[in-house]
């Protein structure tokens, strides 16, 4: 058994020396079948959160109205949920009413497929009423039960069926599918910002050129903010090689440059996504749409910086289905070779331009900063302030 369980077996030993069950259950035991990375452990319980929190001496609630405590054993949060049933969504995203239960099949019944709906006791011997281990090794990712149910209780399911394919490589099961696309309209009723969650991971996974494709089939991208027309777009981003980039700034970057978007910022604004993301995605769409020379405009490569003029050259080589290796090895070697780095790296501010201009602020102040750098860029003088002052007046600027 993976290290990561072993240490909480003696949880779920305390826990049955109580007279209950306790059970490691969801993405933990998938990802253990998987052989993948197991960062923490879910505990399902026949126990009550008062009851568990009589058994344990440290514990939080973090969820307690749902069934979910979180107990501290060697220096580590736990979180355990009591086996429930739940009825009634009438937000499409939570259940109106819980309720805790004793039994493990009718808690795994509620879960939203096959291959979460598996349980492992602390021996490691599986529980597995829905099939979920066939399921994983068939790679097939399905629904417990009927999937229109199942997506109506929770619409967001439908973002992470496929996000799972992005993430798993796996095939989504037909019937789900038909499911996407009758009930896709529901996500009108989740927070962008749970929508947005799921496609960033979607994005970083290595099935993402899959998952574009199920995006156009099943209907989904006509809910998602700005893409309700895109689906040419979409057909044209998942011909790309997509496998060349993982980075969520170059494929948002890329869609963007694909649909022509000029109103990009709002677009994103939609996604409720962070303003440092959507001015990341505006310097590199704007860079490669412009078909910026970084290794020969250094001005260009000072003021976008090294990270977005290599995720820019990234972009571009997914465009062109290009090797852009030598480009960001290029573009790293001329960046350090640079005398700043920064634009705070500069000796002079517009306070010494207007003492020594003796005019007011206004815009020239940038404009003559931008002059200062590019001479400073090309050799023309050093960033020294005084060298800088003896410079503009070389050339006439004062």
């Amino acid at each position: 058994m993976n290290q990561t369980f072993l240490k909480a077996v003696p949880i779920l030993t305390k826990i049955e020396e109580a007279g209950f069950e306790a059970y490691f259950v969801g993405g933990s035991v998938r990802d253990y079948l998987l052989d993948k990375e197991i960062n923490d452990v879910d505990i399902a319980t026949s126990a009550t959160p008062s009851e568990i929190k009589s058994v344990f001496g440290k514990t939080v609630d973090v969820g307690i109205e749902h069934g979910t405590v979180l107990v501290i054993h060697d220096g580590e949060g736990y979180e355990i949920t009591t086996f429930r049933t739940e009825t009634g969504y009438s937000d499409f995203r939570r259940p109106d009413t819980v309720q805790f239960i004793r039994t493990l099949e009718e808690d795994l019944k509620r879960r939203d497929f096959t291959m979460n709906a598996i349980a492992m006791n602390k021996a490691g011997d599986l529980i597995d009423p829905f099939h979920g281990k066939k399921d994983i090794l068939e790679k097939r990712i399905i629904t417990v039960g009927n999937p229109d149910e199942r997506f109506r209780e929770d619409a967001l399911r439908m973002m992470r069926a496929i996000r799972f394919v992005s993430q798993l490589t796996f095939e989504l099961d037909g019937q789900t599918l038909e499911s996407l696309q009758k009930n896709g309209y529901l996500l009108e009723n989740i927070a962008v910002e749970r929508i947005f969650a799921e496609f960033e991971k979607m994005l970083k996974g290595e099935g993402r050129k899959k998952a574009f494709e199920l995006l156009n089939a099943s209907g989904l991208y006509t809910y998602l903010p700005g893409f309700s027309n895109q689906g040419k777009t979409l057909d044209a981003l998942q011909a790309l090689p997509l496998q060349k980039t993982d980075d969520p700034a170059e494929l948002w970057s890329l869609f963007m440059i694909l649909c022509q978007i000029d109103h990009i910022e709002s677009l994103l604004r939609d996604w409720k996504m962070p303003i440092k993301q959507i001015r990341e995605i505006q310097s590199i769409s704007h860079h490669v749409s412009a078909g910026t020379d970084f290794t020969n405009d250094r001005l260009a490569l000072l003021t976008t910086g090294m990270k977005d003029a290599v995720k820019a050259v990234r972009v571009m080589a997914v465009l062109e289905d290009k090797d852009e290796r030598d480009s960001e090895r290029r573009i790293v070697e001329v960046f350090k070779r640079l005398p700043i780095h920064d634009m705070s790296e500069l000796t002079v501010n517009g306070n010494d331009l207007v003492t020594w201009y003796g005019r007011r602020p206004g815009p020239w102040i940038k404009e003559e900063l931008q002059f200062i750098l590019k001479s400073i860029l090309n050799g023309e003088t050093v960033n020294r302030k005084e060298a800088i002052k003896e410079w503009l007046m070389f050339c006439d600027r004062m």
